[in-house]
């Protein structure tokens, strides 16, 4: 038996509806995000887990929450999974940081690996913090199912990261729109990536709501 783990996006939010950047930001999930986490519930409650592990924000604690309550399972906080941190571009839009922040937004946009929102985080670190959760996760659980639920940049950075792809791409090669799963299986020959960015696990009418 191998270890596999889900990686769970949190549900739907007010900043996942506009686009505005949210990285430390702490909004609640809107009442659609909340149906999304408890329709992740229902559809995976069967599957034996092993553990769950959590980005310490309120999005990600409501979105682990039905499966854990309903399986009385204790979800496990990781500082290492919190969203990539936007600096100064946190809870504005696009287009205003393009306005008054163009040259970072430019290298942001050539070169995310090492290029940082102003004031904020790079991939690198948030791929380095992120490590130390897989990590951990890969020396105390050798089978069995891991839920690891945390937001879009952070999960599309640790995917790179574990698939060996260049961590400056994140934006460009991999999508993980809200409360999908994408699950990675650990074998001999290291992470095999499964499933990405599936979300049939919600009702049509969430699948098609959008959002990024």
């Amino acid at each position: 038996m191998s270890l596999n783990l889900y990686f769970l996006r949190h549900g739907e939010t007010i900043y996942s509806q506009t686009g505005g950047y949210c990285g430390e930001l702490d909004p609640e999930l809107t009442p659609v995000g909340v149906e999304m986490a408890e329709a992740f519930a229902a559809a995976y409650r069967s599957l034996p887990w092993t553990a769950v592990f959590v980005s310490p924000m309120k999005r990600t604690i409501a979105t682990a929450k039905p499966l854990c309550d309903t399986l009385g399972i204790e979800m496990q906080l990781r500082d290492g999974l919190r969203e990539i941190s936007y600096g100064k571009w946190e809870d504005q839009t696009v287009e205003f940081v393009k306005q008054n922040y163009q040259d970072d937004y430019l290298r942001w946009l050539t070169e995310p690996a090492w290029n940082a929102p102003t004031g904020g985080e790079t991939a690198v670190q948030v791929a380095s913090r992120a490590s130390i959760v897989i990590a951990e996760i890969e020396e105390n659980y050798s089978t069995g199912n891991v839920l690891v639920v945390a937001h879009k940049a952070t999960l599309r950075i640790v995917l790179c990261s574990l698939l060996g792809i260049d961590l400056g791409r994140y934006r460009d090669r991999i999508n993980t729109l809200v409360a999908s799963v994408s699950i990675i299986k650990f074998d001999i020959h290291g992470p095999l990536l499964q499933v990405l960015g599936d979300r049939y696990h919600l009702p049509e009418y969430l699948r098609n709501l959008p959002g990024t």
